[in-house]
C-alpha cells in the first residue's frame, strides 16, 4: 500500500468561488506562492474556461509555480479542455481536471443524459484530454449520491482512456465517514486496474463532516485529499487543509500515512488568505484560531505549565506560531527586522524588504514595541497593496466631530501627480470622510458588503486593520488599511477598494 498522501489545494478555484472570497491576479499569485512554500502537491488554480480573467490567472500561476503540479478544472467538453490545457501547459507538471456528474439526480435534471451517454461522454473527454498531457484527473460529480456499480463502469472507462487520478467527491456535503470509507473501498476493489490510479476525496462541509469524511476516505484507500486553506468554499465550505494535515500529523497511529506538507507554514498561509478576503479566523477555529492554543481555566494552565502534553496535542510551533524573544522598536535596524521576518517564514526580496521596513518605521513612531502580529500585518498589507503607481492616495485628512454636532472631514488626495481636496459633512467622521472622497473619486454605484476593523495585537496603541468590501454589479472589490488611527486605516481601505472598483469598471 502506498502511504504517501497527496494534498490537492483548491483554494484558488473552489475556495475563491465562495461569495465574498474573490481575489485579483496579484492576490492569487501571492496565495499560490504561499501554497508552494507550504509544499502542497497540486494547486488547482481555477476554471480556465469560466472567464478571460480566470484563464489569465491559471496561466500566470502555472508559469510562476515551480514545485507543484498546477491544474485547471474542465467540464467534459472539448472547448473546456482546450482552455484548460492552454492555461496550464506552461506548468512544470500540468494537470487537466475533468468532471462529469454521475448521480441519478444530476443526470436527470442537470445533464438530461442517460447512463450510457454519461459513460460515453466521460470516456471521450478523458481520451481527448490525454492528447495534451499524461496527468489527467476525472471527478464523478455527486459521487456520494451515485450508484456504486455505475461509478465502477465510469471509472473503468476513464482509466482505460488515460485517467490517472479518480476523484469521488461529496459534492453537497451529504455523506458520513462510514459511507465515505465504504465508497472508496468499494469502487477501488471493484475496478479492473486499481493499481494504475490514485483515488481522491473532495468533501464539502454542509453537515460539518468534511474533515472527518476526508480522513475516512484515506482509511478506505484514497491517497489524495482535496481541500482549501481555512476550509473556504461554496456554501459551508470545503475540507480544511490545516485540519486534515494536522490530524494525520498528530495521529500517525490511526492513519499511518505521510505527506510532504511543511506544517510550519500553516499559520502564515492561513493569515495571508484571511487577510486577502477581508476576514479573520473565528476564535475557536481549529489549528489557526486565536484560542486554538490558549488556556484560561486554572486547572488547564497548571497542567500545561507542568507538561504541555496535558492539554496540547500539538505545539504552536508545529504550525508556525513562535514565541517572540526579540523586541523590535524604532531603534531596530533593517538586519534585525529581516531576521525576525525570516524566523516567521517570510523571505522578502530587496524591494519588498525596503517597503516593509519603511512602514515598520512609521509604525514604530506610534508604538513602543512591535510584535510578531504587527510584523505579519505589515508584510501582508504591503503584499496586498497595488504594485502599480495608479489610483488615488491619501496625503492627509482632518476630522472635526463630537456627539452633539455634525461631523466634518476634509481629505487631500493625490493621483497621477495632481492633488485634490474636498470637504463633506456626515453622520460621524467616517461617513464624512467617505463622502469627501466620493466628491473627488466619483466612483461607480456600489454598496458596502462588509466593513470591519480588527485589532492586530493587545494594548491601546494596537494597529487597526480595516477591511472594506464593495459590491458593484455582482462583483466585489476589497481594500485594506493599516494604522494605529482607525479613521486613517478606514480611509486607506476605502480608497484601495475604490481604486480597484474604478479599475474594474475601466474608469
Amino acid at each position: 500500500m502506498i502511504n504517501d498522501i497527496k494534498i490537492f489545494d483548491t483554494t484558488l478555484r473552489d475556495g475563491e468561488q465562495s461569495p465574498g472570497c474573490s481575489m485579483n491576479l496579484k492576490e492569487k499569485i501571492e496565495v499560490a506562492k504561499c501554497l508552494e512554500r507550504l509544499k502542497v502537491d497540486i494547486i488547482e488554480a481555477g476554471f480556465a474556461i469560466s472567464s478571460p480573467g480566470d484563464f489569465e490567472s491559471v496561466k500566470t500561476v502555472a508559469e510562476t509555480v515551480k514545485d507543484c503540479t498546477v491544474a485547471s478544472l474542465s467540464r467534459s467538453v472539448e472547448k473546456d479542455i482546450d482552455a484548460a490545457w492552454n492555461a496550464v501547459k506552461g506548468a512544470v507538471d500540468p494537470r487537466i481536471h475533468v468532471f462529469l456528474a454521475t448521480s441519478p439526480l444530476h443526470m436527470q435534471y442537470k445533464l438530461k443524459m442517460t447512463e450510457d451517454q454519461v459513460l460515453e461522454n466521460a470516456a471521450a473527454a478523458v481520451k481527448y484530454a490525454r492528447k495534451f498531457c499524461s496527468n489527467i484527473e476525472f471527478s464523478c460529480e455527486d459521487a456520494t449520491r451515485s450508484d456504486y456499480d455505475f461509478m465502477v463502469k465510469v471509472v473503468n472507462a476513464v482509466v482505460a482512456n488515460g485517467a490517472t487520478t479518480i476523484n469521488l467527491p461529496d459534492t453537497v456535503g451529504y455523506t458520513t465517514p462510514d459511507e465515505m470509507r465504504e465508497l472508496i473501498s468499494y469502487v477501488k476493489s471493484h475496478i479492473d486496474r486499481p493499481d494504475d490510479v490514485i483515488f481522491s476525496v473532495h468533501c464539502h462541509n454542509d453537515l460539518g463532516m468534511a474533515t472527518a469524511n476526508s480522513l475516512a476516505g484515506v482509511l478506505g484507500g484514497a491517497r489524495q485529499i482535496e481541500c482549501t486553506i481555512n476550509g473556504l468554499g461554496e456554501r459551508a465550505g470545503n475540507t480544511s487543509l490545516e485540519e486534515v494535515v494536522m490530524a494525520m500529523y498528530t495521529r500517525p497511529d490511526v492513519y499511518g500515512v505521510t505527506n510532504r506538507i511543511d506544517t510550519t507554514q500553516i499559520s502564515k498561509t492561513s493569515k495571508t488568505v484571511y487577510n486577502i478576503i477581508g476576514q479573520s479566523a473565528p476564535l475557536n477555529k481549529p489549528i489557526v484560531g486565536k484560542n486554538a492554543f490558549a488556556h484560561e481555566a486554572g486547572i488547564h494552565q497548571h497542567g500545561v505549565l507542568a507538561n504541555k502534553a496535558t492539554y496540547e496535542i500539538m505545539t504552536p510551533e508545529s504550525v508556525g506560531i513562535t514565541e517572540n524573544n526579540l523586541v523590535l522598536g524604532k531603534h531596530s535596524g533593517k538586519h534585525a527586522f529581516a531576521e525576525r521576518l525570516k524566523a516567521l517564514g517570510y523571505e522578502l526580496d530587496k524591494e519588498e524588504l525596503v517597503s516593509c521596513f519603511e512602514e515598520f518605521k512609521v509604525v514604530c513612531d506610534k508604538k513602543k514595541t512591535v510584535n510578531d502580529d504587527d510584523l505579519i500585518a505589515i508584510v501582508n498589507h504591503n503584499m496586498m497593496s497595488d504594485d502599480e503607481d495608479t489610483g488615488y492616495k491619501l496625503n492627509w485628512f482632518s476630522v472635526n466631530t463630537s456627539n452633539f454636532t455634525t461631523a466634518t472631514c476634509t481629505v487631500n488626495l493625490e493621483c497621477d501627480g495632481e492633488t485634490y481636496e474636498a470637504v463633506c459633512l456626515g453622520d460621524g467622521p467616517l461617513d464624512a470622510a467617505f463622502g469627501a472622497i466620493n466628491h473627488i473619486v466619483m466612483p461607480a454605484e456600489h454598496t458596502f458588503a462588509d466593513f470591519s476593523i480588527y485589532s492586530i495585537s493587545e494594548g491601546k496603541d494596537t494597529l487597526g486593520d480595516a477591511t472594506i468590501k464593495l459590491n458593484s454589479d455582482g462583483k466585489s472589490c476589497t481594500g485594506h488599511g493599516l494604522s494605529t488611527d482607525v479613521i486613517e486605516s478606514s480611509i486607506v481601505a476605502y480608497l484601495a477598494a475604490l481604486n480597484k472598483l474604478n479599475k474594474m469598471k475601466g474608469n
